[in-house]
């Protein structure tokens, strides 16, 4: 079974709460659950991993990645800024693809710019929720190839 890595970063484990009129009113724990599910639909395991430390997003990923087939992450505000994580990301050598729930080009000019994109597969932004079961659908038919 293929396996894929959800990697979502700070502040995403308030969602629900935080801002709905950007980020919808679904939690964390319900989006993992979708994604779960539509994984079990397409053959795919999916490993879900939330954190607030850059440190321990940039641990998951190396602990993960040789077991892992393709990474879904939404870094959050490390999105704008961590080397760290691009780095940890592109020596894995996998498929990557980056989600935003808002979308990042109309909001404040900082949320503009990833230092992720340049690695990634795609980038699904402005979609919500379902920027992520986009993305899963997405690496599930890149891996069939």
């Amino acid at each position: 079974m293929r396996k894929i890595l959800l990697v979502n970063g700070p502040n995403l484990n308030l969602l629900g709460k935080r801002e709905p009129k950007y980020y919808g009113t679904k939690t964390l724990s319900e989006i993992e659950d979708m994604v779960k599910a539509e994984g079990i639909e397409l053959g795919i395991d999916v490993l879900t991993f939330q954190s607030n430390h850059e440190g321990e997003i940039v641990d998951f990923i190396q602990d993960n990645s040789l077991i892992a087939d393709g990474i879904i992450i939404n870094p959050g505000a490390f999105t704008h800024y961590s080397y760290a994580i691009y780095d940890a990301l592109k020596a894995t050598n996998l498929p990557i693809v980056e989600v935003h729930l808002s979308n990042i080009f109309t909001r404040e000019g900082f949320r503009a710019h990833s230092v992720i994109s340049p690695i990634a597969k795609g980038v699904i932004t402005g979609l919500g929720y379902k920027g992520y079961l986009f993305a899963l659908n997405y690496l599930s038919e890149l891996l069939k190839v």
